[in-house]
């Protein structure tokens, strides 16, 4: 089966596809939508949307997973945030895939077995648990694959 795992942000979506087959993980795509400051938040939404649709057309993901959004002191970044994460939760809706929601406790829990991992730690236990030769770049892509990995550790 294949989970594509996302890590929301307006300036930086990561996406990260795995396949789960017979209790093994391998990576078969990861990367980043950017989008640029100079673009109107319709422009930059609009083009998180395509990639995310193209995305689940071209793999045929069984699950979505996304990590939820962590409240801290930067109140209007959570909120723009919270929007991606809306705009990401229709469209896996309307291509009727599952979405599964992890906090960034349940990630670092699932990927390391401590929810208190920092970055660093996450991103070294997602190269070897894919058996990559290196740690996925961009960190946002990294991050996805840690929550689609986190889905299949919680789910199957």
């Amino acid at each position: 089966m294949i989970i594509l795992g996302i890590d929301p942000g307006l300036s930086n979506t990561g996406y990260g596809l795995i396949r789960y087959e017979k209790k093994k993980i391998e990576v078969i795509d990861y990367g980043c939508i950017l989008t640029h400051k100079k673009d109107t938040f319709s422009f930059r939404i609009k083009k998180i949307y395509y990639k995310i649709k193209e995305l689940i057309e071209k793999h045929n993901p069984r699950d979505v997973a996304i990590e939820e959004i962590f409240f801290n002191k930067n109140v209007r970044s959570a909120l723009i945030v919270s929007k991606v994460q809306g705009m990401v939760a229709i469209t896996v809706a309307l291509m009727e895939v599952e979405l599964y929601e992890y906090t960034p406790l349940q990630i670092k829990q699932a990927t390391v077995g401590n929810g208190r991992a920092e970055k660093h730690q996450v991103q070294s236990m997602v190269k070897i648990l894919l058996n990559l030769s290196e740690i996925p770049q961009p960190n946002h892509a990294a991050d996805a694959l840690a929550v689609a990995i986190c889905h299949v550790h919680t789910k199957y």
